[in-house]
This record gives C-alpha cells, sequence and structure tokens, in this order.
C-alpha cells in the first residue's frame, strides 16, 4: 500500500492582490514546504480553499506544484466533491496530470447515510488508478463516516488511508482495530497529533507544518520511533501554535503567518476574511516566542 510519508502539509493557496491563484508562489511554497520538513503536500483541500476554486484553476495548481516538488516528496491533490461525478473527473484530472495520490473527503451538505457514502467513495476508486486517502471532517461536511464503512472501503485496493478530523480518539482506534495494518491513519488535527499516533496513526497532515515543518517532522518521527519523552517536549513547545493557527476558521490565521515569516501568499478569497488585528497580534507574539520570526 502506498505510503505518502509521515507528515503532509496541508497547502495554502497563494492568492495575488487581485485575489486571482499566484501560481508562482505555489510552486515556490511547495518546495519550501518540501525543503522545510514535508514529506508530502495535499493541495486543493480545506486549507486550500478549494470551495472557491475554479476547476481551471484546480488542475492548474495541480500542475504547477507536480512540476515544482519534482519527485522530492508526493503531491496529493484534493479532489473530492459532494457530487460523485464531480470527485470521479477531478480524481481523473489529477491522475492525468501526473499527482501521486487523491485525497477524497466525506461529501458535504447532502448528508448521504452511510451506504451512499460508501458507493460515492467506491465510485471513485473504480474511476482511477491512484492510491486514495479518505477524509473524514464530520465538522466541516455535516456527517461522520462511521469505522465500519472506513473498513468495508479500506478492502478496496487503492483506498491507502484515512485522514480522521473527527476529532473522537475511540473513532480512531476503533478503526486502527477493524482495518489492515498497512491502512494508514492521519491525524487530520495538529493538536491530536500524537494521541492519534498513540492508537496507531502514522502521522499528520498538517496546517501548522506551512511555518513549523521541521519542529513537526521531528516529533512526528521521534514518536514513530519509541522516543515518546522527545516527542512530548516537542509538542509541549508547538502548543501555543496549534491554538493561535486555529483562533478563526483555517486557513484565515495560517495565511497571515505565511506573511509573518515572509512568505506572500495574499489574503483568503470570500467568505472568508483576513485575520483582524486582535488575532494577527497574538499570531504575532506565538510566532515571536518560538523564534519563528
Amino acid at each position: 500500500m502506498k505510503d505518502f510519508g509521515r507528515v503532509l502539509t496541508a497547502m495554502v493557496t497563494p492568492f495575488k492582490d487581485d485575489l486571482s491563484v499566484d501560481y508562482d508562489m505555489a510552486a515556490k511554497l511547495a518546495s519550501h514546504l518540501i525543503e522545510n520538513g514535508s514529506d508530502g503536500l495535499v493541495i486543493h483541500g480545506t486549507t486550500g480553499e478549494s470551495p472557491t476554486l475554479s476547476h481551471e484553476e484546480e488542475w492548474e495548481l495541480y500542475r504547477v506544484v507536480v512540476k515544482a516538488v519534482k519527485g522530492r516528496g508526493a503531491v496529493v491533490a484534493g479532489t473530492g466533491s459532494n457530487s460523485t461525478a464531480t470527485a470521479v473527473r477531478s480524481t481523473r484530472q489529477a491522475e492525468k496530470i501526473g499527482c501521486d495520490g487523491a485525497m477524497i473527503v466525506v461529501p458535504y451538505y447532502n448528508k448521504p447515510p452511510q451506504e451512499g457514502l460508501y458507493q460515492h467513495f467506491r465510485a471513485v476508486a473504480e474511476s482511477t488508478g491512484l492510491p486514495l486517502i479518505i477524509y473524514n471532517i464530520p465538522g466541516r461536511t455535516g456527517r461522520n463516516m462511521e469505522p465500519e464503512t472506513v473498513a468495508r472501503l479500506a478492502k478496496i485496493k487503492n483506498y491507502a488511508a484515512i485522514k480522521e478530523a473527527s476529532g473522537d480518539l475511540d473513532q480512531v482506534k476503533q478503526i486502527r482495530k477493524i482495518t489492515p495494518k498497512d491502512f494508514l491513519i492521519y491525524s487530520g488535527d495538529d493538536a491530536l497529533t500524537l494521541p492519534i499516533m498513540e492508537r496507531g496513526g502514522h502521522g499528520i497532515i498538517s496546517v501548522v507544518s506551512h511555518v513549523a515543518g521541521r519542529m513537526l517532522h521531528e516529533m512526528v518521527y521521534a514518536m514513530a520511533s519509541g522516543d515518546k519523552k522527545k516527542a512530548d517536549e516537542i509538542n509541549k513547545k508547538l502548543e501555543p501554535l496549534y491554538k493561535a493557527a486555529f483562533i478563526t476558521t483555517n486557513p484565515i490565521p495560517i495565511k497571515a503567518a505565511l506573511e509573518m515569516v515572509g512568505m506572500k501568499v495574499g489574503k483568503p478569497r470570500l467568505p472568508l476574511v483576513e485575520a483582524t488585528e486582535k488575532e494577527r497580534r497574538e499570531l504575532e507574539k506565538v510566532l515571536r516566542d518560538m523564534k519563528l520570526i
């Protein structure tokens, strides 16, 4: 089964002042992340503001990032949709463009039953040869994928992993219990990385790795090698950043943080807005305290 690495960054999508996609900065950011602790990237996901990108922008982003990374790490395309046909189409495009895998989010808003989830994910798998990651984030989608459904999907050969962002550690434990050992579990919440790894998780699809990638990489690999003491020490240092990075809706804070460390990724597209002055002050204090700026 495909292993994308233990630390993947859910990459922001940079915008210019006119809010068009800044593909040059996307290439620069992708290279920067790979060189600073990320084993791979997930592009056009929640953090990448996927709801506001057109398909043409989405697919060009895939091309640009694949070219920029040049095999130095995994490039996973966020191709999910609440339309099965759309998810199939985007996944096929990602494969054609040369992405290493695709991440499929639980369909949002239409709240399908568990059988609907299974059939949706199965249809995507049957359309592609890419290894796939399930993305379970009920706080955003309005529907939780239950462990039994995950286990059914894990029997399909190209479902390699799940990004678990339910916040339910008992659910993580149950998924680990009823899925094959080579089916990988990634934390979808930076603050829960170590608790999820303690329950059989493989690593993290991270937001804070945009600005603290090397620290996060060191923590995750320490945990994986059995050095829990070292992992706990690094985790404690990262805790203020976990909090600051989610003081308001993601990716608003992390885009502000990137600006502060010199990566001009622009502001979010509406309906998201820029960080407030209060939020920026809190972020800046944390980054200064951690000597990241």
